[in-house]
């Protein structure tokens, strides 16, 4: 017994040991156990906890806390990318023939720091999904969307944490830039329903997703090809992981959007129509009405209506034709 004991122990403290002992030190980065405790009270909280205590609750308007919320992970992004572009030289290293990376100690320290606020930033998008819940919009949790949060946090803690290469910079790029166009979508969303008739390029955020995946595919496939002096393991994790994400979004893109194709051309209506449009402008956000009645829709005075989607109380209600 007590030798299992001490082979327990042995193997913890291995995965206690990273590639450098500054990075262990950092918040966090000291041991797989508290990134594994994080996702652990993320998912107690999005799939049982959070839905309990809210089930005989109305949803919480935060509306405020989604533009502030929002307005800082474009922010945070954007300074990412400028950050990752300008400090590595990860660029001459993927046009280089022979695909060399060296690198010195103060180089290293500039990769592995940029790692880290990548990672952080992956704990912070877990808000996503928390507000989703407390706003009640627990038809967003989906599958995709929570083993996307779930498998994004534990993959760059790892990368970061055993396997710093390269290759994750031009990933940290190209998601950073995807998430500030996601992210701008969403503060403009939770703006409210004035704001409506700049979402018409919803589903086009999908379509943004699903080039990203084919691009980091492709570029780890050339690594692969081209034998670059990166982690092999890294690597064809990459590759299995987008692979998985490329299903993952193309289906949810599939069957998205076919089905409101379907439902717009079955519809007769204007009102109608720009409810739908709106319905599908704010499908990212969760901001989907419980009924949605087609037609004209009556103000309180008899007069006739457009509809237009109330994205801060989940309904669809009528505004003064001009």
């Amino acid at each position: 017994m007590t030798n299992y004991i001490k082979i327990v122990e042995e193997r913890i403290s291995g995965l206690s040991k990273g590639v450098d002992e500054t990075v262990d030190s950092w918040f966090l980065m000291s041991s797989p156990a508290p990134v594994v405790a994080v996702v652990l009270v993320y998912l107690a909280f999005v799939l049982k906890i959070g839905p309990e205590y809210m089930k005989n609750r109305k949803p919480m308007d935060l509306k405020r806390i989604m533009v502030f919320y929002n307005a800082f992970q474009v922010l945070y992004s954007i300074w990412m990318c400028r950050t990752s572009i300008q400090e590595s030289n990860v660029m001459s290293s993927i046009f280089s023939k022979k695909c060399e990376i060296n690198r010195t100690r103060e180089q290293n320290l500039t990769l592995y720091s940029g790692a880290w606020f990548y990672f952080f930033s992956k704990i912070i998008d877990l808000l996503d999904t928390t507000f989703f819940v407390l706003r009640k919009k627990d038809n967003q949790v989906s599958f995709l969307h929570v083993y996307h949060h779930t498998i994004t946090v534990l993959f760059s803690w790892g990368y970061l944490k055993y396997a710093p290469g390269e290759q994750g910079v031009i990933i940290g790029i190209l998601n950073s830039g995807v998430h500030i166009i996601m992210y701008f979508y969403y503060m403009v969303a939770a703006m409210g329903p004035q704001y409506q008739k700049y979402l018409w390029w919803k589903k086009y955020m999908t379509s943004i997703q699903l080039i990203q995946f084919v691009l980091i595919l492709g570029y780890m496939l050339t690594v692969g090809a081209k034998g670059c002096n990166m982690p092999k393991t890294l690597t064809f994790f990459f590759v299995g992981n987008t692979i998985i994400f490329l299903y993952l979004f193309g289906n949810f893109y599939r069957k998205t959007y076919k089905k409101a194709k379907s439902v717009d051309g079955g519809s007769r209506t204007t009102g109608s129509n720009l409810a739908q449009s709106a319905l599908r402008a704010a499908g990212g956000m969760g901001c989907m009405p419980q009924t949605m009645n087609t037609g004209k829709h009556l103000l309180q005075n008899g007069q006739a209506g457009k509809a237009y989607l109330d994205l801060n109380n989940n309904s669809v209600k009528p505004m003064k034709l001009e």
